[in-house]
C-alpha cells in the first residue's frame, strides 16, 4: 500500500527512493519477507525430505513464524491508518483489496492442486483482506479504544466459547470444526495485531519517522522487496520449490 508523505525532494535523491513512500515501513516489510523466505525454505526442505519431518512446528522455528505473520498483519495495520487515516482514498483502497484478494484466490487453488488434504482456505493473505475490510468501521476510533479492542480480540481466543460447528466458519477463529491447512490464522485472535497496528499508527507520529545515515540509493535497494512484498509474497515459494527439485535432479557425485 503506498504511502502518501508531504516531504519533498530534488535532485538524485528523489530519483533513489520513491518519494510517496514511507522508507522505514518498507524497509521493515523486507526484513519480515526475509525471515518468511528463511522459514519458508526450512519447511520446503521438510518437503523434500532434506531435514526431518515436523522441524519448523516446533521450538525456535514455530515461535518465528508466528513473530513472522504477527509482523505483517501488524505492518498492514500500520498501513491502514498511515494510507486513509486522514482522508479515506475509496478507490486506492478498493484496488488494494481486490489485489490482495485476488492473490489469496491463487495461493488457495495452487495449495488445493498441491496439497487438496492441507490447502490454504484462509491464510495471511486471507487475514489482511477482510481485516482492511473490518479496518473501515473502526479506522476513526482512537488509539487507545483501537488498543483496547486489540487486548479484547486476543483475548477472545482463551475466553469466548467456540460459537460454531461447521468448517465453513473455521475462518472466524470460533469454530469447533477446522480442517488442517499449511497456513491457519483465523480472525480470532490475529485480527488483533491488525488492529493494534491501527492504533500504534493513531498513537506514535510514525509518519514522521525516517531513516537517514545511509546513501539514498542503499536505503531504496534494500527496501525494494518491502515495495514490491506482494509479488515477492507470491513467487518466493514456486521459485524455493522449483530450486529444491532442480537440486534433487543433479547427478551424485
Amino acid at each position: 500500500m503506498t504511502i502518501s508523505v508531504k516531504a519533498q525532494r530534488s535532485g538524485p535523491e528523489a530519483l533513489a527512493y520513491p518519494r510517496a513512500r514511507l522508507v522505514w515501513l518498507d524497509l521493515a516489510r523486507t526484513i519480515a519477507l526475509l525471515a518468511m523466505i528463511v522459514f519458508h525454505f526450512a519447511r520446503d526442505l521438510e518437503i523434500f525430505g532434506y531435514i526431518d519431518a515436523g522441524t519448523t512446528l516446533r521450538g525456535g522455528w514455530a515461535l518465528s513464524a508466528r513473530w513472522i505473520a504477527g509482523t505483517f498483519i501488524v505492518l498492514s495495520g500500520i498501513s491502514f491508518v498511515l494510507a486513509h487515516g486522514a482522508d479515506m482514498r475509496w478507490q486506492a483502497w478498493a484496488r488494494r483489496v481486490f489485489q490482495i484478494t485476488l492473490a489469496a484466490a491463487l495461493v488457495s487453488v495452487a495449495t488445493y492442486i498441491a496439497f487438496p488434504d492441507r490447502f490454504v482456505y484462509f491464510g495471511i493473505l486471507h487475514l489482511i483482506a477482510v481485516s482492511s475490510i473490518l479496518g473501515v468501521v473502526l479506522l476513526h476510533l482512537p488509539g487507545l479504544v483501537l488498543l483496547v479492542l486489540a487486548g479484547l480480540i486476543l483475548l477472545m481466543q482463551s475466553t469466548v466459547p467456540d460459537l460454531f460447528h461447521t468448517p465453513w466458519l473455521a475462518w472466524t477463529g470460533l469454530s469447533t470444526s477446522i480442517r488442517p491447512s499449511l497456513d491457519f490464522l483465523p480472525l480470532v485472535p490475529w485480527f488483533s495485531g491488525f488492529v493494534a497496528g491501527m492504533a500504534a499508527a493513531k498513537l506514535i507520529p510514525l509518519a514522521k519517522l525516517d531513516v537517514r545515515g545511509a546513501p539514498r540509493t542503499l536505503i531504496a535497494s534494500m527496501s525494494w522487496p518491502g515495495r514490491h512484498s506482494l509479488a515477492v509474497y507470491l513467487l518466493h515459494q514456486p521459485l524455493l520449490l522449483g530450486s529444491i527439485w532442480l537440486f534433487t535432479k543433479l547427478p551424485a557425485w
